[in-house]
């Protein structure tokens, strides 16, 4: 048995154990356990695996961790064909884990057999070379042939690649920059998703042209509140037209439908008949919101499980109004705030009639809460459902409400101000009702005080990711709180077990489907844990954790968090939600064999809130009803960041550039003008003295902790990679689609000599753009895939993704077109 390894990289310390085995399949394995400290200097076993591939021998194994996190083994091997010789296998730091997924590599073989009794040399050692602490080097003994004595062989070996050198400068399609070629290839390719382009999925694939609206896609065919919640809000300060646009009117599929405790889900329209489904006769309280919606048809509770029990979807609802809210705070457009606030004001006095005057907490049954119907409200003596007062709703009524008061500010409706101001304030004060002894949140208390959700319990002891992410990224508690949340997490791997924060960890017992239990009758298939909405992972989610990071300078965590869903999106399997707790090794859904398999390809709404995140929390964007403030989170590796891509703020246009040496801010410019810093911990934008075009340059100072990027980048297929610029040619398309191309050419020239047509002049343009993106996703080195294979019949069907959705963006400019005063839109 070798020594115990110690390493800690960054602010993660490991350590590695190994030791011999024998296996059932005969001879022996080299056993191996990796554990990890947390911040309080406890030791939890973090993975574990046995390596013994077949029936030989593997014995006097020694560990070694490189700079990147990956564990590279080597040991003492023999068999019935093999005289004793040296091997080595390894892992990367984001394999899944218990598993040695680098092939066995052989280091020497043995030549002889060990005849005598001479003590087999125990003395074998791993080592880092200290000059790229990359390089593993092992010292290992063999047997030449005819040899009675041991000869020594000395080898060393990589695991992944060596990391990229730093202090470079990357020039990309969206940003550009000095420092890590790494987090600004990130960045830079999380703007891809939100334009045509050939490396990654793009928004255009989830756009339904007859709606003229984006669907929840993968065969959900209708937009869903908890599902867009992550990428709506993330998105909205940086999203440009026409997609911004898009963006509301799926919302407004929700808004358009709003309970007005009268209306049915769906209803009679010439020529339509109502939908029959029960699910669609639902008729809501006025105000209310609901689960998912199309043109015509709404769903106002939870669809999936025991709809009978269900409550009506009071966070749903507070989602949207902090959605609609970030909409018209950033886009400051008068008319659209009168539209909205009367349909918002319905939507927050539907909320406050489950307020509980006793504690001003709120009072909700089953399944309405994001990611539902996980919360099973309160088992009854009798056996039935009741009410508890469910910390999501308060949370995120909260931060609707934060946001409210800014719209009411910006219209000096003093009024209302003064009622928000009264309902932003009892809610605040109530919530440590619902906070738990460890300082985060519990997920729901019951009337009678038993805490739902706290780690430690004999009952309910779990930790709940979702309300505890969304504290913290909706900025509705402290920074202090903040941080005793992120602590929380932190030091709690298993709700983080595949860099994904999960819904919950461990699984529930306080569900309808069991209660009190958390395996059995009901919770098997997608309720088990770690598959749906019980432990499941979902991306939706995943955007605000990345916000929480940002806000609390939590660089390795976004990385791990973005770099692994980058993989998956290069795979073409934006996949929702991500089962067996993240790891997402057979998707109960989308994988072959599933109901929704879909050809191997899927893209999804949710999986866009991670880079949306990835690039909303550079700056932690606050809108409020005089100005926009500006926090820089910039990774101290990156020293230089410039922002082509103009941020939203009412009629202004701002592109930022930002010196980063910390979090303080140092020195401000607007149009190479220095101005006044009021707050060093943050910039702040007042909307009357910005200029309309507003070049931002923020110097901070302070310093950062190191970057521990330990994660390989998933670089192909690659946005920029140096290939030489091919200009378009249009008969590289496909003949359906040259004449289409042809048209659009010339909506285009028409559109362009009229100044109000710059929205559809948007729609063509990013029309356009995504014909031509797609001889060149053709041509494109997919490489091999990361977690899916991508073979031939992939392939084909990814460029297959690209056309339907080009056309699908094609009809959607002709059905404008087509309609009298279309240009004018």
């Amino acid at each position: 048995m070798a020594r115990m390894l110690y390493r800690r990289i960054g602010k993660q310390e490991s350590l590695v154990v190994v030791h011999s085995v024998a296996t059932a399949a005969g001879g022996g394995g080299v056993r191996w356990y990796e554990f990890r400290l947390s911040r309080k200097g406890e030791v939890n076993l973090f993975q574990q695996g046995t390596y013994a591939p077949e029936g030989n021998y593997r014995w006097m194994a020694s560990p070694a961790i490189d700079a990147q996190g990956n564990i590279g083994i080597g040991y003492s091997f023999s068999g019935e064909k093999h005289f004793p010789g040296q091997r080595f296998a390894g892992r990367l730091a984001g394999d899944p884990r218990g598993i040695l997924s680098m092939k066995e590599t052989v280091l020497v073989e043995g030549e002889a057999a060990q005849t005598g009794n001479l003590r087999w040399e125990d003395y074998t050692q791993t080592a880092i070379d200290p000059t790229d602490d990359m390089t593993i080097w092992y010292v290992g003994d063999y047997l030449k042939k005819d040899s009675k004595d041991y000869s020594t062989r000395i080898g060393a070996f990589h695991l992944g690649q060596a990391p990229e050198v730093k202090s470079e400068r990357y020039i990309g399609k969206y940003i550009e920059g000095e420092g890590d070629t790494r987090y600004l290839r990130l960045i830079d390719e999380s703007f891809a998703f939100f334009h045509p382009n050939p490396a990654v999925p793009n928004v255009s694939m989830l756009y339904q042209p007859d709606w003229d609206t984006f669907l929840e896609s993968g065969g959900w065919n209708a937009w869903w509140i908890q599902n867009s919640y992550g990428f709506a809000y993330s998105a909205t300060p940086f999203l440009q037209e026409p997609w911004f646009t898009v963006l509301q009117r799926s919302l407004d599929l929700l808004w358009n439908n709003q309970g007005d405790g009268k209306r049915q889900g769906s209803m009679d329209k010439p020529g339509k008949p109502a939908n029959p489904h029960p699910l669609y006769r639902l008729v809501a309280p006025d105000g209310s919101l609901g689960d998912c919606a199309g043109p015509d048809d709404i769903i106002y509770k939870q669809g999936d499980g025991n709809v009978a029990i269900h409550d009506w979807f009071y966070e749903a609802t507070a989602a949207g109004l902090v959605m609609q809210a970030e909409f018209l705070l950033a886009g400051r457009n008068p008319d659209a705030i009168a539209k909205y606030l009367p349909k918002m004001e319905r939507a927050c006095d539907f909320i406050e009639k489950a307020r509980d005057p006793a504690n001003n907490l709120f009072l909700v049954g089953p399944a309405c809460n994001l990611l539902a119907p996980s919360y099973g409200g309160v088992r009854q003596p009798d056996g039935s459902f009741g009410k508890g007062y469910l910390a999501g709703v308060s949370v995120t009524y909260l931060a609707a409400i934060d946001r409210m008061l800014e719209l009411y500010r910006m219209t000096r409706n003093r009024e209302m101000i003064t009622l928000f101001e009264h309902r932003q304030m009892i809610t605040r004060k109530s919530l440590p009702l619902l906070t738990a002894p460890g300082g985060y949140f519990a997920k729901s208390v019951e009337p009678r005080g038993i805490m739902h959700g706290v780690l430690g319990q004999a009952q309910y002891g779990y930790l709940e990711g979702v309300v505890n992410a969304d504290a913290v990224a909706m900025r509705v508690i402290d920074d202090q709180a903040s941080q005793r949340i992120y602590n929380q997490i932190h030091d709690f791997p298993e709700i983080r077990p595949f860099d994904f924060l999960l819904t919950n960890a461990p699984g529930l017992d306080d569900t309808y489907w069991n209660w009190g239990n958390r395996t059995g009758p009901g919770m098997d298939g997608i309720n088990e844990f770690g598959c749906w909405v019980n432990g499941g992972a979902w991306t939706t989610v995943e955007g605000r954790a990345i916000l929480m990071y940002y806000r609390l300078g939590k660089f390795d965590d976004i990385y791990r968090s973005a770099v692994r869903a980058l993989r998956w999106a290069k795979d073409f399997r934006m996949d929702q939600p991500l089962t067996q707790r993240g790891e997402n090794t057979q998707n109960n859904w989308y994988d072959a064999g599933q109901w929704l398999h879909r050809d191997g390809v899927a893209v999804m709404a949710d999986n866009f809130a991670v880079p949306a995140a990835t690039i909303r929390g550079l700056f932690d964007y606050e809108y409020r009803s005089d100005r926009l403030i500006l926090r820089p989170r910039i990774p101290g590796s990156v020293t230089r960041y410039t922002q082509k891509e103009p941020i939203r703020f009412g009629e202004k246009n701002i592109r930022i550039t930002c010196y980063n040496h910390g979090k303080v801010i140092a020195r401000v410019k607007i149009n190479d003008k220095r101005v006044k810093i009021g707050n060093r911990e943050q910039v702040e934008l007042l909307y009357d003295q910005l200029p309309m075009d507003a070049e931002v340059e923020i110097t901070t100072k302070g310093g950062w902790g190191e970057d521990d990027f330990s994660a390989d980048y998933p670089v192909a297929p690659a946005l920029v990679d140096g290939r030489p610029h091919q200009d378009f040619q249009p008969a590289a398309l496909p003949d359906s689609m040259q004449q289409p191309y042809k048209e659009l050419l010339k909506w285009e020239g028409k559109l362009s000599a009229d100044p109000k047509a710059t929205l559809i002049l948007a729609m063509v343009r990013e029309t356009m753009e995504s014909f031509r993106v797609l001889p060149e996703r053709m041509a494109l080195d997919t490489g091999p895939g990361y977690y899916r294979a991508i073979d031939d019949k992939r392939k084909e069907n990814m460029v297959r993704l690209y056309a339907q959705s080009a056309m699908g963006m094609y009809r959607g400019v002709a059905n404008k077109m087509n309609k009298t005063g279309a240009a004018h839109d």
